[in-house]
């Protein structure tokens, strides 16, 4: 019998039947056990069976056999705690299972087998529990292995390099093979101590200590200032640690991570900077060994700041502001583009900003402001549109080609394209090198929350910019296939539209909340957006707010119970449905005082949805039935009226604050919660309180209000009366229950002409324009094809229409007019309810039923009566029960900016209130 001895253990030939090919096995030696050579062995054979008379070995491997189907780029096994693994393979008797590891890795696929057997952990069959099933319910179908006793203390070595899971026949064949999944055994074994652990630079008596948490990695060293410094792994926690000198402190560093990679199947030295960091230099390049505690980094003021009073996030106004809109376009500004324009407080855009404050404008929320992937950082090498845009028509081609040529490398970005989360871009500093982006980043909170403002953060914890071996890749090249989602394959989810992060592992949760409470403490952030929030667990996101709410400002300098929160709670992707956790979605954050943007109303007032292959869909305040437009979308008037009067019920909700339990007549005459009306085949009621839901009629999404109602009102309706109803609009939200967010510039008709989706489509589609004689941003030509070229056809002929260009009479009263509602919302205490009691006792529809006027919504709310008249003419609301109850027009309507708004009128005798077209009035009680 041929016997070989090799670093793996003693490999033997059995012979098999006559004419039978003969089948090799390996003894393998394992961690524990070692072969010494002169160890007699005996073998027997009964027909396929082999066993060790002395010297028993740990178990037998087969090393050839039937033709397999193998594909190692896989990762269909997935190790989910120390002790389990689950694998769609059918387990029978006549079949086994085992994970194979090789920590230098290099197997492959050769002619039908692995090149090289590794070693082995056994797998026996066995079934999920109920508690990993829970932990686990996208795989409580899948079938369940468990480490056979004899091999689970080399669990830890085997995550440590490359590992396959194989499935053999009786006779060795190999069955199947596939890569392994290995965030679940990761948590299982380091994460209870991981948590604990201080990430990134920590200063101690003014020494840094530099932690990095890669438990998967055979090393990790520190390049520091041009230097190797060996770093320590504490095998409890899986982090690599060094404590350096003082001297240390603003030198630039990386990490040398070696680490088997299974996006390129071999094991790789990754030269990474932190994920934790707290500086960085230009364009990303290194970390900066830097603490954000030194007084250097604080602006003048900067410890004694004074913010303007919280305000609870039922009663939040909102303006959406990115930092380069705000001022790119400002000739006004001293610092157009950066974070420093916010401290030009004689600039038009600060001025704007100053106004809206005293209105009733409370946060400016900025779009994101962490290191971006994707814009150079140094002025010198960002390119620009090569051509003169303002030579071309307004419906020409030519802008938006020129602007996409230069796109990929201009200034230019929206940002959802995280680098690194816990840094300001370099972009937006005066200086991308060093720590200047965080003193500005600082200037610039410190000026908004002078000009009356509390400052919100969008933040994108839902994906990175890259994974993988990208070089934009950062936490995929620390411990590859943990911090990104993996769907049931091992590919990278990327429902986000980009790489997704996985929240509900332990590690990228603890990186959320750390980053949150870094922003809040060391920025003093007043609130957090959280992008695509439905893809966070709902547990992740109420973690957040626990430590948040743990800030003291005696202890931390900052009120974390003061921090605001909310998100997009869209329900989507691999996780739709709760299918892998409770996610953080509209209906389960109710009841938390973490809010969602509402979807419900605010396509009831727009019309359609953003995803319409015809924009001409009309809604509540875009002229549906009552100024019909010659979309055939919008079906025939009896159509129309139908879903006119459904969409009044969406508002009705929405300006309950969408509670779920508010309970009123429909249009169809019915008794009703909100959570009974539909929206799309979900209840258009969710939340618990008010609070729970946030209002808006445009963000920076989808096309701006007034593109929209470009496409959606008849071309024939004056510029005037666009702006009217651009005021309706905003008034569905600005007087509603809860919080309500608008676009900054929307209330100055802003236009990105017909863009709906201008993530990349430079200064020239985006800025604002906060002088009324720069027009509004309507007709700089046909926006981007990229995602527009659709509705070409559509908005053509409109870019040219007359009726379609405001002049500043139009978008200063627009102005003026959302500014007057911004006042009665934020002084009328009626719209401010605290529960959902409350709501319902003060809040009614007293015309709502079979005979509601269509296009028309009055609502009582205390001692207020508001009517929403969407129609283009004069409307009547005789509410019977009001009869001899003296009302006026609201005191500040009636001295305020919209000529026509003074017109609207209360007949007592009768209880009869007469609204002009087009206009939201408020009457209250005298």
């Amino acid at each position: 019998m041929p016997v070989r001895r090799d670093a793996y253990g003693v490999t033997f030939e059995v012979p098999l039947a006559e004419g039978a090919d003969s089948l090799s096995y390996i003894l393998h030696k394992g961690d524990q056990k070692d072969l010494p050579n002169d160890q007699s062995l005996s073998f027997g054979t009964h027909g396929r069976e082999v066993w060790m008379l002395a010297g028993q070995p740990e178990y037998l491997l087969p090393t050839s056999g039937s033709a397999p189907s193998l594909d190692l780029t896989k990762a269909e096994a997935q190790f989910i705690d120390r002790d389990t693994v689950v694998w769609k393979v059918t387990a029978t008797d006549a079949t086994s299972r085992q994970l194979v590891y090789a920590p230098g890795g290099g197997i492959e696929v050769v002619d039908g087998a692995l090149s090289d057997e590794g070693r082995w952990l056994r797998l026996n069959p066995s079934a999920l529990t109920d508690a990993q099933k829970a932990r686990f319910p996208h795989l409580k179908d899948f079938p369940a292995f468990t480490v056979d006793p004899r091999d689970r203390d080399r669990v830890e070595k085997a995550l440590r390099g490359q590992l396959i899971a194989t499935q053999r026949a009786a006779n060795g064949a190999l069955l199947a093979a596939t890569g392994v999944q290995i965030p679940g055994v990761l948590d299982d074994l380091y994460a209870g101590q991981a948590r604990k652990a201080a990430l990134g630079p920590v200063f101690r008596k003014g020494r840094p200590t530099l932690s990095v948490w890669a438990p998967t990695a055979l090393g990790v060293a520190l390049e520091l200032d041009g230097k190797t410094v060996p770093m320590r792994r504490d095998g409890a926690s899986g982090v690599w640690s060094v404590t350096g000198p003082a001297s240390w402190r603003g030198k630039p560093y990386r990490y040398a991570v070696t680490v088997w990679a299974p996006s390129v199947q071999k094991l790789v030295t990754n030269m990474v900077t932190d994920p934790y960091s707290t500086a960085l230099t230009t364009d990303s390049a290194r970390s900066l060994v830097v603490d954000l505690a030194d007084p250097k980094l604080a602006p003048e003021g900067w410890s004694t700041l004074r913010k303007p009073a919280a305000v609870p996030l039922k009663d939040a106004q909102i303006q959406e502001l990115h930092i380069r809109d705000f001022s790119a376009a400002d000739r006004t500004a001293k610092h157009p583009g950066g974070y420093l324009a916010f401290t030009d407080r004689d600039s038009a855009g600060m001025k704007h900003l100053t106004s809206l404050a005293r209105s009733g404008t409370s946060y400016v929320h900025l779009l994101p402001a962490f290191d971006i992937g994707t814009i150079p950082e140094r002025s010198s090498d960002q390119s620009v549109p090569d051509c003169d845009l303002k030579a071309y028509p307004p419906d020409s081609e030519e802008q938006q080609a020129c602007v996409a040529k230069a796109a990929a490398k201009d200034a230019y970005n929206w940002g959802y394209d995280p680098l690194h989360y816990t840094v300001p871009e370099g972009s937006y500093a005066s200086d991308p090198e060093g720590t200047r982006r965080t003193a500005e980043f600082r200037r610039m909170v410190q000026a908004l929350n002078g000009a009356g403002l509390r400052t919100v953060m969008d933040v994108v914890y839902n994906h990175t910019v890259a994974s993988g071996q990208s070089e934009k890749s950062v936490l995929d090249r620390i411990v590859p296939g943990y911090y990104q989602r993996l769907l049931d394959d091992g590919s990278v989810a990327t429902s986000t539209c980009c790489a997704n992060t996985a929240p509900e592992n332990a590690m990228m949760g603890k990186l959320v909340v750390d980053s949150v409470v870094t922003w809040a403490k060391e920025y003093k952030v007043d609130g957090f957006r959280f992008d695509l929030m439905g893809h966070h667990p709902k547990a992740n996101m109420l973690a957040v707010r626990e430590a948040l709410d743990a800030l003291t400002a005696e202890k931390d300098g900052v009120d974390g119970k003061k921090i605001v929160l909310y998100g997009e709670g869209w329900n989507f992707g691999e996780i739709a449905d709760d299918a892998r956790f409770v996610q953080a979605t509209q209906k389960n954050m109710a009841g938390t005082g973490i809010a969602t943007f509402s979807d419900r109303a605010r396509d009831a007032v727009r019309g359609g949805g953003p995803f319409d292959e015809d924009p001409g869909v009309q809604g509540f305040a875009s002229g549906l039935f009552t100024e019909p437009n010659a979309s055939e979308a919008n079906g025939t008037p009896a159509e129309q009226r139908a879903r006119l009067l459904h969409y009044q019920d969406l508002i009705k909700v929405g300006l309950s604050g969408n509670l779920a339990s508010y309970t009123f007549t429909d249009t169809r005459g019915r008794t009703v919660k909100g959570s009974e009306v539909d929206y799309n085949g979900s209840p258009a009621g969710y939340a618990a309180a008010p609070g729970d839901a946030l209002a808006y009629a445009d963000a920076h999404d989808n096309e701006t209000l007034y593109d929209a109602l470009a496409f959606k009102l008849p071309p024939s309706v004056s510029a005037a009366d666009r702006a009217r109803m651009q005021v309706l609009a905003m008034a569905t939200a600005a007087l509603s229950q809860g919080p309500a967010l608008s676009q900054a510039g929307t209330d100055l008709l802003r236009s990105k002409s017909l863009d709906r989706n201008s993530y990349d489509s430079g200064d020239w589609f985006n800025p604002v324009h906060w002088d009324c004689r720069d027009g509004n941003g309507f007709g700089r030509g046909l926006p981007p094809a990229a995602d527009n070229k659709a509705k070409w056809p559509f908005a053509k002929p409109l870019l040219t229409a007359p009726t379609l260009k405001p002049g500043c009479a139009e978008i200063t009263g627009t102005s003026a007019a959302y500014r007057d509602l911004l006042k009665i919302r934020t002084t009328e205490k009626a719209f401010s309810l605290g529960t959902a009691g409350k709501v319902q006792s003060a809040l009614s529809f007293p015309l709502s039923g079979t005979d509601e006027t269509p296009g028309v919504i009055t609502m009582r709310l205390g001692d207020l009566v508001v009517v929403f008249n969407a129609a283009p003419d004069r409307r009547t609301q005789r509410i019977g029960a009001l009869a001899g109850t003296p009302y006026g027009l609201h005191p500040v309507q009636a001295g305020g900016a919209d000529a026509v708004a003074k017109s609207a009128s209360y007949d007592g005798a009768t209880g009869t209130f007469t609204v002009p077209g087009r206009t939201a009035a408020v009457f209250v009680r005298r």
